[in-house]
């Protein structure tokens, strides 16, 4: 039997698409520091997919040409809206947290009708600041986070700090799906687990890490028992450090070719 065909069975069951040129090149840089390459590395990444060389040079070039990736000197990096997503992902993996007193920030759009785009905004701004909305306008979660507002939320929202009158740990039940984030991630971790080859691995990490985007990044005390958030974490950052290794050897200076 194929060495991948467990990973292959297991990304079906878990809905993973195969990953394009595309996505392999992204998902590459988002996952390496700095998030800049030369041609070279990222062809080798593509082969272990299967993914012939013009294929991805193809793509390299279609990326540039969209605002994706800017080329200098021979490599490629990521453009200022990916380096934001990349700054999001390495949040979600080593968070900046402190000590949670029990206190609630909340959020209450106060402000005058907005446009369309202005709502959707804040929306995304409250998805990467990890609030959940409790009813419309209305957002909130344990203050337990050490991040900065956006100017979009400061502009559009009145900040509160406060606590629910009732048992907190039913009202983070209420806000977010706790079973089935860690349900996914269990599932995430067996299909690690599974996958024996590079390709097989690298499909696996990089749902796990939009896995752990998706975290809502709650105090200990209110997390259900056996929470796989910190294994989740820890098993990216030993496929990362893979990553590197398998890349090292095209990094040095002059192969970029």
């Amino acid at each position: 039997m194929d060495h991948d065909t467990p990973v292959r069975d297991a990304a079906e069951r878990l809905g993973l698409r195969p990953l394009t040129a595309r996505s392999i090149v992204l998902s590459t840089l988002l996952g390496h520091h700095p998030p800049r390459l030369p041609a070279r590395a990222l062809v080798r990444v593509g082969e272990l997919f299967g993914v012939a060389e013009g294929t991805v040079r193809v793509a390299l070039s279609r990326m540039v040409a969209a605002g994706d990736l800017q080329l200098g000197e021979g490599t490629y990096g990521l453009t200022a809206r990916l380096l934001e997503r990349q700054a999001r992902q390495d949040e979600s993996r080593a968070p900046r947290t402190r000590r949670w007193d029990g206190a609630w920030e909340i959020a209450v759009v106060t402000a005058e009708a907005r446009p369309a785009a202005e709502r959707t905004a804040l929306r995304q701004a409250m998805a990467e600041l990890r609030l959940a909305e409790l009813r419309e306008g209305t957002w909130l979660r344990p203050a337990n986070l050490e991040r900065a507002r956006p100017a979009v939320a400061a502009r559009q929202c009145t900040w509160l700090t406060g606590a629910p009158d009732g048992d907190p740990a039913e009202l983070v039940r209420d806000l977010w799906d706790l079973d089935g984030w860690a349900a996914r991630a269990r599932a995430l971790l067996t299909a690690l687990s599974d996958a024996t080859s590079p390709a097989g691995r690298f499909t696996v990490s990089a749902a796990v890490l939009r896995r752990l985007l998706a975290d809502p990044l709650l105090p200990d005390a209110l997390l259900p028992a056996g929470w796989p958030g910190a294994e989740l974490r820890s098993r990216y950052d030993a496929f990362e450090a893979e990553l590197r290794d398998l890349l090292r050897q095209y990094v040095t200076p002059g192969s970029a070719a």
